[in-house]
C-alpha cells in the first residue's frame, strides 16, 4: 500500500468521523428534550448526567479523531 493511498484513507476517515461528530452534536443541541426522554426510558439518568455523558463522549470522540486520523494525515502530508 502506498503512502498516497494511506493519506487518502486517513483523509476520508477524518471527513466521515467529523461528519458523525457534527451529527451527534446537533442531535444533542437541537432535539435535546426528545433525545433525553428517549434515553431516560431505558436508563435512569438526570438531565445533567445525560448532558455530562454526551459531552464527555463528544470530547473523547473528537480527541480520537484528532490523534488517530488527523495527526497521522498531517504527518504523511509533511513526509510526502
Amino acid at each position: 500500500m502506498s503512502i498516497e493511498a494511506v493519506r487518502n484513507a486517513l483523509l476520508w476517515c477524518t471527513v466521515i468521523n467529523v461528519t458523525l461528530l457534527v451529527v451527534w452534536s446537533l442531535l444533542l443541541v437541537l432535539p435535546h428534550d426528545w433525545l433525553y426522554r428517549l434515553t431516560s426510558r431505558r436508563f435512569r439518568l438526570t438531565a445533567e448526567q445525560f448532558d455530562i455523558i454526551n459531552f464527555a463522549g463528544i470530547v473523547l470522540y473528537k480527541l480520537a479523531i484528532l490523534f488517530f486520523n488527523l495527526v497521522p494525515y498531517i504527518a504523511l502530508r509533511i513526509v510526502g
